[in-house]
């Protein structure tokens, strides 16, 4: 399969890549050369400075600074002190946006997608486009797609808590 190239994800926003992502082959290469490969079911997108919800709101901080960045990169943070969760930064320089991986046919749920792919502080920016850890494979879209509320963001308010931008894949 095609590793997908930095100018895809800088050609969408996260919205629209959200939904797109799903039934794309994340692979990761651990140091021994071994492999997991497994096709993204869940997303959740977050837009810009005005979405409360995004890390993003509250401007550009050292956290913050790759969503401000062109598309193309991984963006970690670590949650709860043990779970780094993966998203990918989309959208032009400037323009701040990222989508949060949320599933794999191996494993659901954000803090376990970053134990299963043993992810740290390290991939903060890596490079989807040349890196030999972390990369995404195009590949065919077997299922339906549902959208819906992001997930444990009531703190941004009923607009963005409700905005549709969580995307599943259910497949048979």
């Amino acid at each position: 399969m095609a590793r997908i190239s930095k100018s895809y994800f800088q050609e969408k926003s996260a919205p629209e890549l959200a939904r797109e992502l799903l039934g794309k082959t994340l692979v990761r290469r651990f140091p021994d050369g071994s492999e997991i490969r497994s096709k993204i079911t869940e997303t959740e997108a977050y837009f810009g400075t005005d979405d409360l919800a995004s890390h993003a709101s509250k401007g550009r901080t050292p956290r913050t600074e790759l969503m401000f960045g062109a598309g193309g990169h991984v963006y970690v943070y670590l949650i709860y002190g043990k779970y780094w969760l993966l998203n990918i930064v989309t959208g032009n320089k400037d323009t701040p946006e990222a989508v949060l991986i949320r599933g794999l046919e191996a494993v659901n749920g954000p803090g376990r997608i970053g134990n299963f792919l043993e992810l740290d502080k390290s991939f903060y920016g890596e490079d989807l486009e040349t890196s030999e850890r972390i990369w995404l494979e195009d590949s065919d879209l077997e299922g339906e797609i549902i959208s819906g509320p992001r997930v444990g963001v009531d703190y941004a308010g009923k607009e963005w808590r409700l905005m549709p931008w969580r995307f599943i894949l259910k497949t048979k």
